[in-house]
């Protein structure tokens, strides 16, 4: 697509795009500070005794759900448009968040999670439409744009889910309702709200970005053929050389800071007596609101200055070891300083990923457009793999934290850290296969801050 036939979005299509992003996020991470709690007070009523495995169980379900279909949603918005697959994602989360807060059985809960992944597959195709209506000079603040709803929906998820938790116990108001029953319930709905008011705004709002009627295929395909041409599509993207590369690279980022998920609850709400830092859940939720804040900052007024500084090419190998910095220090911590030392460890970690997330997806992007690829197929492998990334992360990660937590130095808690670290030591070494581009578009001409036109 040339600068000179793509279609321009106006501010209400790229707010849309914004919240449709930034609610994604909060599914994924408002189930984390009080994900335990849930397991416990479930399997204590149907007498399950690995809450360790139940809890990985469903971390990764939402991931595995989203592993699954995102390919599928990202080659059929393709073909019958961005505007229905994002809105059908905007249902799936408005139904599943509420279901899942309801959920009275481990197995339901697991359900619930994996439907939610299921129907959303809104990252991929928003990139997409990202991609379909910005030109080179615009590419890369909105990609930033679309980071900084990654920033903010981990900001407010994890905030949500730690301080709306157990609202009987807090509040009296909510006492003796079904919030008392459910005591998980309130910050599903407050998910679900937000992603109706997405919904209706989408509907108002949001325009087609593609030609659909050109996107339609010339013969009637079946879905078991569609399944099959989508998904081989999606792995055909792994095995080129520059889309193939810039995809492994942001896998094995994303698997390295997923493991973070799950273990790093584990690691700071352990007595400090074994090491840990003795954490609330409301203190763990902040902690998360703190890395989106970061992350906000860095991909709302870092990106643009970062990208004319070095480009694009160069500052992804250095957010990956910026991270993996973050991530390796994170079991070092002092709990009669934790609060000044975790500033230090999250800040590492959120602007490294604040510059990794729009940086590989602007090259991704710019890769796919020089070998004349559909953004809808390649952003749907990358996303799948990513998902991937997602479901062994958190569930890899609290298998090896359960293997070596009793362990001695160095095989103990601070273990699963240290392969935090190693994995992105491998991901930035994989960043020397990816391609040159001209820098020119991006780091001369992109704007300080976000175009919102």
């Amino acid at each position: 697509m040339s600068d000179a036939n793509h279609r321009d979005a106006g501010k209400g299509a790229l707010v849309v795009l914004f919240l449709v992003t930034m609610i994604d996020m909060i599914g994924f991470g408002i189930i984390i500070p009080f994900l335990t709690y849930l397991v416990q007070d479930l399997a204590a009523e149907q007498g399950v005794a690995r809450i360790g495995l139940w809890v990985g169980l469903l971390m990764t379900g939402y991931s595995f759900g989203q592993f699954l279909f995102s390919p599928i949603w990202g080659s059929l918005s393709d073909r019958i448009g961005r505007r229905p697959v994002l809105m059908i994602g905007l249902v799936g989360n408005t139904v599943f968040f509420t279901a899942f807060g309801l959920s009275s059985t481990l197995l339901f809960a697991l359900a619930m999670r994996f439907l939610a992944g299921v129907s959303n597959g809104n990252i991929a195709v928003a990139r997409a439409y990202i991609g379909d209506v910005s030109t080179p000079k615009q590419l890369a603040t909105r990609m930033g744009l679309i980071g900084a709803a990654f920033g903010l929906g981990f900001t407010i998820g994890p905030f949500i889910g730690g301080e709306f938790s157990s609202p009987a116990d807090r509040w009296g108001v909510f006492a003796d309702t079904v919030f008392e029953t459910f005591p998980y319930l309130l910050p599903c709905v407050i998910a679900s709200v937000l992603s109706t008011g997405s919904l209706v705004l989408a509907y108002f709002k949001l325009p087609e970005s593609i030609d659909v009627e050109a996107a339609q295929p010339t013969e009637s395909v079946s879905w078991g053929r569609q399944f099959i041409d989508m998904t081989r599509n999606s792995v055909a993207m792994l095995g080129k050389p520059g889309i193939g590369a810039m995809i492994w690279v942001a896998t094995l980022f994303i698997l390295g800071f997923t493991i973070m998920h799950s273990v790093f609850i584990l690691y700071t709400e352990m007595d400090a007596a074994s090491g840990g830092l003795g954490f609330s859940e409301q203190d763990n939720g902040r902690m998360f609101a703190m890395i989106g804040l970061l992350g906000i900052f860095t991909q709302g007024a870092l990106i643009g200055p970062l990208t004319r500084r070095f480009g694009t090419r160069r500052l992804i190998p250095m957010s990956i070891l910026l991270t993996g910095l973050g991530l390796t220090l994170i079991p070092y911590t002092q709990a009669s300083m934790a609060w000044l030392q975790l500033f230090f460890v999250v800040t590492c970690i959120a602007i490294g990923n604040g510059v990794f997330q729009p940086s590989t997806s602007t090259y991704l992007t710019r890769l796919a457009r020089k070998d004349g690829y559909d953004l809808g197929v390649v952003m749907g492998a990358q996303e799948s793999l990513s998902a991937f990334a997602r479901i062994f992360g958190p569930l890899g990660g609290g298998i090896v934290w359960e293997l070596t937590v009793g362990r001695e130095f160095p095989w103990d808690y601070h273990t699963v850290f240290h392969v935090c670290g190693l994995l992105m030591v491998i991901s930035a070494v994989l960043t020397l296969r990816i391609p040159r581009l001209p820098e020119i578009n991006e780091a001369e001409s992109m704007p300080s801050a976000p175009e919102m036109n």
